[in-house]
């Protein structure tokens, strides 16, 4: 099914408008990162502890969080879980004295505490590197992956525009003071792979036009190239868009987070592979073109 037909978009002319956009999210992201001293990491990086209760009425969280206030537990995040009487509770606070707090503050209620977890600052501190690390590793995998099937310029294209998205996503949560945990990094390694697979798609129409029309400029073969790809994109990322919002929508407060992580990265997934990727390798292979022509 095609929903454009035979069209003709000046994509790479808009590209300098599109990549002075992106600067200036990515630019505001990083401030509102500096500003704020950092993100807004969950226990899962800092330490803390995570505790499940399953309440024998259903409860409301407010209430709850009232309650937890007078116990010294410093800052407490309340989600609904499961059921309407089951929560999840994560607190900065570790060790068995979080249990005798729980229990201090909810002794007027009637719950079963069904798992408690707590994680050091040091295993921690050993999960954000890691976390880090993957993410590197990966787009390190993918810069030699594309290097390897089309050329060095097509894989610094991709690579540019996967810390694109993954920098737009961080500073959208950062200006909107999400919380970073590791479902979220999930989320981030699911936003490189489908951004990837965009790009992928256009660069393999890039290199079929460049045999098929060789005596044209790079930039009108890469313009074709994504209009014969329009169709797929637009198609693919609203079927994947419609997935995920439903999941934020009717999803469960676990799993809102990413849910809206990944629509982040969808739509931002999206252009980046349209106005980032193949813009970033048309300038290094004419920038490359232009020192050749030096040469001889």
């Amino acid at each position: 099914m095609r929903l454009f037909k035979n069209t003709n978009y000046d994509f790479l002319g808009k590209r300098k408008i599109a990549i002075t956009l992106s600067l200036i999210v990515i630019v505001t992201g990083l401030l509102s990162i500096a500003i704020k001293g950092g993100l807004n990491l969950s226990i899962d990086f800092t330490g803390g502890t995570i505790a499940q209760l399953k309440f024998e009425e259903p409860v409301d969280i407010s209430e709850l969080r009232g309650l937890l206030q007078d116990q010294d537990l410093g800052n407490v995040g309340i989600v609904a879980f499961g059921d309407e009487n089951e929560v999840l509770i994560k607190t900065a606070a570790s060790g068995t004295i979080v249990e005798q707090k729980l229990n201090s503050a909810f002794s007027g209620k009637k719950f079963e505490t069904r798992r408690i977890e707590s994680v050091g600052p040091k295993i921690g501190k050993e999960l954000s590197t890691t976390a880090v690390r993957a993410i590197l590793v990966a787009l390190i995998l993918i810069l030699i992956y594309i290097a390897f099937r089309f050329d060095f310029y097509y894989a610094i294209g991709a690579v540019v525009a996967l810390l694109h998205d993954i920098l737009v996503t961080l500073g959208i949560f950062s200006l909107l003071n999400l919380e970073i945990n590791l479902e979220i990094i999930a989320a981030f390694l699911t936003i490189v792979g489908y951004s990837l697979n965009d790009t992928i798609v256009v660069f393999d129409r890039i290199r079929e036009n460049i045999k098929a029309l060789s005596r044209e400029k790079l930039e009108n073969i890469v313009n074709t190239a994504l209009n014969g790809t329009l169709s797929r994109t637009i198609i693919t990322s609203f079927t994947t868009l419609i997935v995920v919002l439903i999941l934020f929508i009717i999803g469960l407060s676990i799993i809102q987070l990413f849910a809206f992580a990944l629509i982040i990265g969808v739509v931002v997934g999206t252009y980046s592979s349209i106005y980032i990727a193949s813009p970033v390798m048309v300038y290094f292979e004419n920038r490359a073109g232009r020192k050749m022509k030096k040469k001889k």
